[in-house]
């Protein structure tokens, strides 16, 4: 049996108000950068949501470069927005692992082929951006043209080390704005 499907949440202040009320925790939460917050966003709580999901998607397509040719979701927050994303935007998509997988076809990279293509890194959450910085390395050093990073939540603010790795950064909300919703 089939869910019914809901409304599409349109409005991006709807979609901050929905995202928060289903995603933020508040207690003592380690993050993977090293440094504890008292509150946590749960990604997978709006990545399972079919609703929401799609609204996040909607929210990010026009953000997405005119010469994305790959989508490039991370392992493993990444890699449900980068297919709902690439549903909208009709772009092939990889799916990246944060270490090549050492059997089968021993990819970084599973999907559309990356060499020498136009890639958007997709990721849920940056918090430092380390992340996306490693893994642009990565896919740069198998011929992937890697200089735009999009996320649904920017905690990292300006975010030096994507700047140093010569990667800006697209974001649908700051932290600091959904903090004040």
């Amino acid at each position: 049996m089939t869910g019914a499907k809901k409304e599409c949440i349109v409005d991006r202040a709807t979609l901050a108000k929905k995202l928060v009320a289903a995603c933020r925790l508040e207690g003592e939460f380690l993050l993977r950068s090293g440094a504890v917050s008292n509150r946590y966003f749960d990604k997978y709580s709006f990545e399972s949501d079919a609703d929401l999901l799609e609204a996040v998607a909607l929210h990010l397509a026009p953000l997405v470069p005119s010469d994305t040719e790959i989508l490039a979701g991370l392992e493993m927050g990444g890699i449900p927005i980068t297919v709902a994303l690439g549903l909208v935007n009709r772009l092939p998509t990889a799916f990246v692992r944060k270490v090549a997988k050492q059997y089968g076809t021993a990819r970084l990279a599973e999907g559309a082929d990356i060499a020498g293509r136009r890639l958007l890194v997709v990721e849920d959450i940056v918090t430092t951006g380390g992340q996306i910085v490693l893994s642009t390395k990565d896919l740069r050093d198998r011929g992937a043209i890697v200089e735009q990073a999009i996320c649904v939540v920017n905690r990292a603010g300006e975010a030096p080390a994507l700047a140093d790795a010569g990667v800006t950064l697209i974001s649908l909300f700051s932290a600091d704005e959904l903090d004040h919703v």
